[in-house]
């Protein structure tokens, strides 16, 4: 099994989401509101390619993204970042798409917008609760995108990956490597553009595979581009929904 220089079973995992985005720019209009279109946005372009200098000097044995263009597109911008014909393929693994919403009901403007979504994550604790009405159960979306994390940690080959997933996705990932689950979900904010560092000591198993034997989460919410968040006054969804973001 491959793991990180110094180690025998740790292996590291470089956890974003991705940059900003426009969830009223046109692509989302002219989709009829499916934000599973929705691209990065100038702002979240240079967002992506901050975190990508911030990362140039680390060499990622493998790299992947929820196939979301938002995602695919920081990922993108990480990965031009490395040294010429060091990065490697973008793989695309769905079980870290989104969580899906539900109803959003008549939404009028970006305020009324952020007045909705303001404190959807701090119920993911709650017996049964989902993404607004109608939407994906939290627990649910917590075992689909946990199980795509542990079944990347037990393909051999790799003791470094880059994924580029989303703000619900990477809270509940954060979430059950803190041990906290879903009661942990509120308390892990997640900026445009953020890394979060994880590492995982892998042990054998009874079946000739690897399992966890301990998560550490080294670092949280990093953002390259205003490393000690001067400013960055807003939470995220509040900045995204804003008219000025910066």
């Amino acid at each position: 099994m491959s793991a990180l220089p110094g180690t025998t079973g740790r292996r590291r995992i470089y956890l974003m989401r991705h940059g900003h985005v426009d969830y009223f720019g046109k692509e989302i209009r002219e989709a009829g509101g499916d934000f599973s279109v929705v691209p990065l946005t100038p702002l979240g372009q240079e967002q992506a390619k901050a975190a990508g200098i911030a990362l140039s000097h680390i060499a990622f044995d493998r790299a992947v993204c929820s196939g979301y263009p938002r995602t695919q597109q920081t990922a993108e911008y990480v990965l031009a970042a490395q040294p010429s014909g060091a990065a490697p393929a973008l793989e695309v693994d769905a079980g870290l798409v989104e969580v899906h919403g539900g109803d959003y009901g008549h939404v009028k403007s970006r305020a009324e917008m952020a007045a909705k979504m303001a404190f959807h994550f701090d119920t993911a604790g709650e017996p049964g609760a989902s993404m607004l009405p109608g939407g994906e159960i939290f627990a649910d979306a917590m075992a689909r995108s946990v199980a795509s994390i542990e079944r990347l940690l037990d393909e051999p080959g790799w003791h470094t990956l880059l994924i580029a997933a989303h703000e619900g996705i990477n809270r509940l990932i954060l979430g059950w490597a803190s041990g906290g689950g879903l009661a942990a979900v509120r308390a892990f904010e997640q900026d445009t553009a953020c890394i979060n560092v994880l590492d995982f000591d892998m042990v054998p198993n009874d079946n000739g595979g690897t399992k966890i034997e301990r998560i550490m989460i080294k670092a949280v919410n990093l953002t390259p581009y205003n490393y000690v968040k001067h400013g960055m006054n807003m939470n995220s969804l509040e900045s995204i929904f804003a008219h000025d973001p910066a």
